[in-house]
């Protein structure tokens, strides 16, 4: 028998699914909600509730854009050089680039990282619409703008064997990243400098 409402039981098990979100932070959120006036949980039910329909991926460059949206205005931007494009794993990754007020090119988000052991593969991934884009968008250069990983060694890797024969300059984030750095937690300067300092592969 539980101690608890099941409407809060019910609460702390919805926020418990949230990644790094554990059994007594759950339980902190909830109580959180219920204690509090009832407009917070509302404005939260509001907000998840139009997520799903409100948000879908560019066409083009596979960021997150406005479901009233056709195309990212990252990519129509006419102040945005389509010739040179910044390859990055996560759309949260083309938001930590654009902080640093830096780049000037256009992005195309993969959509992960290969990985065997997660079973993802370059199948799973955006890479025959990368190449695509090279050939109507006549790019210059890719920056492999990957977290400095495992997963992102092998996929940076992977991509410059497939493209070996594009005319097409590769280059990559300088150094300046730690190992183990997602790009998203990246502090600005540090992404600024990789950013600027990269180099060709």
């Amino acid at each position: 028998m539980s101690l608890l409402p099941k409407a809060l039981e019910n609460a702390i098990e919805a926020l418990g699914q949230l990644p790094g979100v554990g059994p007594r932070s759950a339980e902190r959120y909830a109580y959180y909600l219920l204690k509090n006036d009832s407009y917070k949980t509302n404005k939260l039910i509001d907000a998840f509730s139009t997520l799903h329909k409100g948000v879908k991926l560019c066409p083009v460059t596979f960021v997150l854009i406005d479901n009233n949206c056709e195309v990212s205005p990252l990519y129509t931007n006419p102040g945005r050089d389509k010739s040179v494009i910044a390859v990055v794993s996560d759309p949260f990754d083309v938001i930590a680039i654009e902080k640093t007020g830096l780049f000037k090119g256009t992005y195309h988000v993969l959509g992960g990282l290969i990985s065997p052991i997660d079973g993802v593969t370059p199948d799973d991934l955006k890479i025959s619409e990368l190449v695509s884009r090279i050939k109507s968008d006549g790019v210059k250069e890719l920056i492999l703008a990957m977290n400095a990983s495992v997963e992102g060694e092998t996929t940076s890797l992977y991509l410059q064997q497939q493209l070996e024969d594009q005319k097409v300059i590769i280059s990559r984030l300088a150094r300046g990243l730690s190992v183990g750095v997602d790009l998203e937690y990246a502090d600005h300067i540090s992404l600024g400098r990789a950013l600027t300092g990269r180099q060709k592969m």
